[in-house]
């Protein structure tokens, strides 16, 4: 398995100057919420740095490297290949990097469009994908706090700012979204 130090290599080499300094504050993000919510804090450090590994793939080596894995290509994610970068970035964490952990590689591969029964993880390295230090949108303060005490109410409403944006633009929904978010609801108000 590579270290840290070859990933940030590999990284620095592959993303835009921004972009790696966002995987930077990813993982650091996740490592404060994965100590707060007692989630493995190597398997938060390690899926954070790397979940964006393959985002600036164009979108035909992802989908080509989609269809050598295997991978499900839904009918919205072939409209805009870009939705799976987490999941390329997964199979890149695996096949290049050497991490096997499909705890890691869950939270990668799901970090993009969230899913429905989210693991701590996959919650973490989502959230921290959206209110790491970086970002700067309306609203992100508030839900950097909300991060940090409530994790599921983080990530509703994150799941409903990200559904609102993808509507005002016109573009399609991606059902794990939909389904990641109706989960939460379903799941409050059955307590």
């Amino acid at each position: 398995m590579w270290n840290e130090e070859q990933i940030i290599e590999y990284l620095k080499e592959k993303l835009k100057k921004n972009r790696y300094e966002h995987s930077l504050g990813v993982r650091d993000t996740a490592i404060k919420l994965a100590e707060i919510y007692n989630v493995d804090v190597k398997k938060a450090r390690a899926a954070g740095l790397v979940h964006d590994c393959a985002k600036y793939m164009s979108n035909e080596e992802i989908l080509s490297i989609a269809e050598q894995n295997d991978i499900y290509i839904d009918e919205v994610s072939r409209v805009n290949p870009q939705l799976l970068h987490g999941s390329i970035a997964a199979v890149i964490a695996k096949n290049i990097m050497g991490i096997y952990d499909e705890e890691i590689l869950n939270a990668v591969k799901y970090h993009t469009t969230g899913k429905k029964n989210m693991s701590s993880l996959e919650k973490i390295v989502y959230i921290s994908d959206y209110i790491e230090p970086l970002r700067d949108f309306p609203g992100v303060e508030d839900l950097r706090k909300k991060a940090f005490t409530d994790l599921d109410g983080a990530m509703l409403d994150a799941f409903n700012n990200t559904i609102k944006v993808v509507i005002i633009r016109n573009q399609l929904l991606h059902v794990n979204t939909i389904q990641g978010r109706n989960y939460l609801i379903y799941r409050s108000m059955q307590e």
